[in-house]
This record gives structure tokens, sequence and C-alpha cells, in this order.
């Protein structure tokens, strides 16, 4: 079985995987089984209200889930994926609440397109965190991810080290309408290469 198979037949069965993303080892499971949800928060000890993002393996695939994203957000997701960055889009039909947490519901979606040559053929989304404990350091090799996640995990997949700097993240949320965006936290992705990918020069 590939890593990929195994990381899709982890997630159908509702379990929590510790997989290898572009950045940072990360957790990943079914963004609507509450059940692994609550696993995969109890697992890292993040508070239940805290949003996490979901992920893609094929940025089509996301392009064709998130149908509400205007034309001006899309090619904005267009310009900067896949890679290492997570986008604050607008999220009018509360998609994915339970990643999107109470607060975010019909607010604001985190979503990430990862280049993982390993998942790429992955038809799933994801709900996915970072694979350490709420406020830890990041993970750059499956060794530095706790032991306690890798020991609750269902599936632990080794890719050896990662580059090891999380993702740049990204508000797009007022992007449709004015064109405004912000980096939230610069990460993999440079600021100066988001504002190139957007035709934008600095900070609105």
């Amino acid at each position: 079985m590939s890593a990929a198979e195994a990381f899709a037949a982890c997630i159908e069965a509702g379990g929590v995987a510790v997989f290898p993303a572009d950045t940072v080892y990360g957790l990943a499971c079914d963004p609507e089984n509450a059940d692994a949800v609550a696993k995969l928060y109890a697992l890292k000890g993040r508070p239940a209200d805290k949003p996490a993002a979901v992920m893609w393996f094929d940025r089509d695939a996301a392009l064709a889930a998130l149908t509400e994203l205007g034309a001006r957000t899309r090619a904005a997701v267009e310009a900067l994926t896949p890679g290492g960055v997570t986008l604050l889009v607008p999220n009018p039909r509360g998609r994915f609440p339970l990643a999107a947490g109470p607060a975010g519901e019909g607010g604001v979606l985190g979503m990430r397109i990862p280049v993982v040559p390993q998942l790429q053929t992955v038809p799933l989304v994801v709900l996915q965190s970072s694979a350490n404990h709420s406020g830890g350091a990041d993970a750059r090799e499956v060794g530095d991810v706790p032991e306690a996640i890798r020991n609750g995990a269902d599936l632990v997949l080794d890719a050896g080290p990662l580059p090891g700097t999380p993702s740049t993240v990204i508000d797009l949320q007022r992007f449709e309408d004015t064109g405004a965006w912000s980096v939230v936290r610069e990460g993999a992705v440079p600021a100066a290469e988001v504002a190139r990918a957007l035709g934008i020069v600095g900070r609105p």
C-alpha cells in the first residue's frame, strides 16, 4: 500500500494521521467526523474553540469544492498555491464548521494546498494542524513529534527531514471587494513573494 493509499484509508476510517506537509509535520483527520476532530484536538491539547485549517492535495479539487469564492479570490488562490501558505478566505456558507470553530462559522475558513508528492493523489479534504502540543515547537522530523502524539495517532508517515518552517498565513477575506490582504504570520513564503504573486507591492 502506498503512502497516499494508507493516508486516505486512515482518514476515511475516522483515524488521525501524522503526515509530512511541505513545511512541517502535521496531524490530519476527516473534517466532518466529530470524533476524529476531537481526538486530533485532544492529542494536541488544543482548545476546542480554536479554529484549524482544511487541506486539499489538489488545487482544482479545492476550487471545485469552494464554488462560492469570487473570481478575484480564486485568482489569488491560483497565484499563491500550491505551496507553503495558509489562506484565510470568506466562508459565507459555513463550510467545515468543525474546523472553523464556533466563532468562525459563516465567517472565515483557513485553507492549505501543499506540495506533497507522496500524497498528491489523495482525493480527500482533511482537517489539519501541526503535529505538536499546542504552543509547542514545530516538528521538522518525525522524531520531533511528541511521543504521546505519535503513539496516539492511527498512522505515522515518515518522509525524513522537512524544511521546518510553518506556512505563511495570508488574510484574503477582503480581497474580493477591495484587493486588500495582509500577512498574519510570515513563514515558509516571504511576504515579498506573496506581494509579487498578488501583483501588489507591500501591504495595503
